[in-house]
């Protein structure tokens, strides 16, 4: 009888009675023990070559699963930009813009189920705010790049415009210009735009505010920005931007108007201008303001001032609003001027 293992071999018992010599035993063991260590390293080559051919395939198959698993590359806007946005973002999810949290007696509201269901439910009408204002921010950010001293005025109003148009998709009342640009100069503070024809040309000593709108489905974004190339006048474009977020900062539910007033006055009027060696102070104006907006309606009813001592309406849910700020190195108050016809 005899047992085997890969280490152990167990010599046989002559069946004819008689015992094999000791060395033609141990002639046999190593012959049989070599034939089985051939045998056993055959064995395991056939095994490394086959574990190697699957380790092999295997790293194949991973290389190519890797390769599938690459993202595809979103397109990215084009300079000029050309590309509408509504394809820079295929998931149809458009960024956000700052988030101001609630505070004092509207925490609740955080941490209310029931009120971030209610907001959840809202999505889709922000979702179309945000994407006019992504509309807003690129067309903004490509004007300030190319608005040089000796362009005409009416080249920048077309080029904005016709940028909107392009990022926007213009379709109708579903997706627009809001409102005409608003493109004044200097000491005219809103609301004047070039006509056909005309040939002002932009200086480098100009104050230039550039104010236009976009819409997705009546959901208007109304934002304005202002160019100087000269440094004299960064103060005063620091007074108006650090007051128009202040602005942003104290709007919210519940809030006065005449609060948020305040509030942007004494932001504004803490800086100072020297032009020409002359020291001036930074005014509000009180008779320009921001307002709320409605579906397609740019103007809601309900004015938010820039100066204290206002009304003390409050802002309620669901209203949008546009905060807007006017800073002047001249009189508080403007001279509304008639339309030329």
């Amino acid at each position: 009888m005899a047992s085997e293992s890969p280490d152990v071999v167990v010599a046989p018992v002559v069946e004819n009675g008689g015992a094999e010599s000791p060395n033609g035993k141990e002639e046999k063991l190593e012959s049989e023990l070599s034939k089985k260590l051939e045998i056993a390293d055959d064995g395991q080559e056939d095994n490394d070559e086959e574990e190697g051919s699957k380790a092999e395939a295997s790293t194949k198959k991973k290389k190519k699963k890797n390769k599938s698993k690459k993202k595809k590359e979103l397109p990215k806007q084009t300079d000029p930009p050309s590309i509408p946005v509504v394809e820079l973002f295929p998931s149809g999810e458009f960024p956000e813009g700052e988030i101001q949290q609630y505070k004092d007696d509207n925490l609740w509201r955080t941490t209310s189920e029931e009120k971030r269901e209610m907001e959840r439910l809202e999505k889709p009408i922000y979702n179309s705010v945000r994407q006019a204002a992504e509309v807003h921010r690129q067309v903004r950010k490509y004007v300030r790049s190319i608005a040089k001293p000796g362009m005409l005025m009416t080249d920048i109003c077309e080029t904005l415009e016709n940028t909107v148009r392009k990022l926007i998709s213009e379709n109708g009342l579903q997706a627009g210009i809001a409102f005409p640009t608003g493109c004044s100069l200097n000491w005219v503070a809103a609301h004047w735009t070039p006509n056909s024809g005309d040939k002002t040309v932009l200086q480098y000593d100009d104050v230039m505010k550039l104010d236009f709108g976009t819409h997705i489905d009546g959901r208007i974004i109304d934002c304005a920005f202002t160019v100087a190339f000269n440094p004299m006048f960064d103060p005063l474009l620091a007074a108006s931007r650090e007051a128009t977020y202040t602005g942003i900062k104290e709007a919210g539910i519940d809030v006065r108007l005449c609060d948020i007033g305040a509030a942007i006055q004494e932001v504004m009027e803490s800086y100072e201008v020297e032009i020409n060696g002359k020291v001036f102070q930074v005014k509000s104006i009180r008779n320009l303001n921001g307002h709320s907006i409605g579906p397609y309606q740019i103007h809601a009813g309900k004015s938010v001032p820039i100066v204290k001592g206002g009304e003390q309406t409050k802002m309620e849910e669901g209203e949008f609003y546009a905060i807007e700020t006017f800073g002047s190195t001249g009189k508080r108050n403007l001279d509304i001027q008639p339309l030329k016809e």
